[in-house]
Formats: structure tokens, sequence, C-alpha cells
């Protein structure tokens, strides 16, 4: 099985690839497919994905809901993540913390970043990873501070 960076390699160069790879990811992962987002950039150590202001995301006083936030920055982070990680390591979300800075409208896009170098490691470790959202104007509406957890595959059993 491609590994998520090489599968979104082989994808994005193509005609509607980027959009399949969003919807594979939801496949994988299908609570993200609430915020139908879209994976605008994956590489080591960054990830860009977007939110399309619609009514569905929207919360009471006409706004990009705040959870729709987080599920944007945690699906950017744990990608962002998964594309840096080496295939001996595993990664978890474990905390995070959030700042609303501004009111969010029209379409979002969070950039996901490591604050410290992703390497391997013989016991797990945390990584804070920054994710920042901005709106069309470039303002910054939301930030938030991921903890995921690292640590290495478990050893497969002899069969």
């Amino acid at each position: 099985m491609p590994s998520t960076l090489a599968l979104y390699r082989r994808l994005a160069g193509k005609p509607m690839g980027r959009w399949l790879f969003s919807r594979l990811v939801c496949f994988k992962a299908p609570y993200f497919g609430s915020i139908r987002p879209r994976i605008a950039q994956l590489e080591p150590g960054c990830c860009k994905a977007t939110l399309r202001d619609r009514r569905a995301v929207r919360n009471h006083i006409g706004t990009v809901h705040a959870i729709a936030m987080c599920n944007l920055a945690e699906l950017a982070g744990g990608l962002m993540v998964d594309a840096s990680l080496p295939p001996s390591m595993r990664w978890i979300p474990k905390g995070m913390t959030v700042e609303y800075l501004r009111k969010a409208h029209g379409t979002l896009e969070a950039t996901a970043t490591p604050e410290i170098p992703v390497a391997a490691a013989d016991s797990g470790y945390e990584l804070p990873v920054a994710v920042a959202v901005r709106d069309t104007s470039d303002e910054i509406v939301f930030r938030a501070r991921i903890t995921m957890w690292l640590a290495p595959r478990a050893a497969r059993a002899a069969r």
C-alpha cells in the first residue's frame, strides 16, 4: 500500500487529482468529510488544506463554525505529520489548543508545520504542530497548536 505522501504525489498533478486525493482521505477518515476539505499541498513539513465557506459549516451568526476550523486544523496537522514521518513511526493526536482570532468568512486555508523537526526515535515523544488558518484577505482567523504523539511502530509478531 503506498504511503499517503506517495499517493498524493501520484495524484496531485493529474486532472481532478487533488480532489480525488481529498475524497480518499475522507473515505479513510469519514468524519473529515463533513467539512469537504481540499488538500492544496502536501510535503514533508507542510500541509495546506482548504475549506469552502458554505451553509453546512456556518454557525448561527453566519460565520464559519469554530469546530469546522478545528476539523480543518486537525486534518492538515495529521496529514503533515503522516507525510513527514519515517515508515518505522506512527502518530496520534494527543491534544489541541485553539485561538479564534477573527470572524471567519470565505474560503479558508490551513497551513500546518511542525514546531520541531520530525524524526525517527527509539521511544515515543510529543511533536507540537502549529496550524494557522487564513481567510481570503490573508488574515489569520484561527490558530491551533496540536500535540501529536509519535512512537515507533510495534514489531509485527512472527507468523
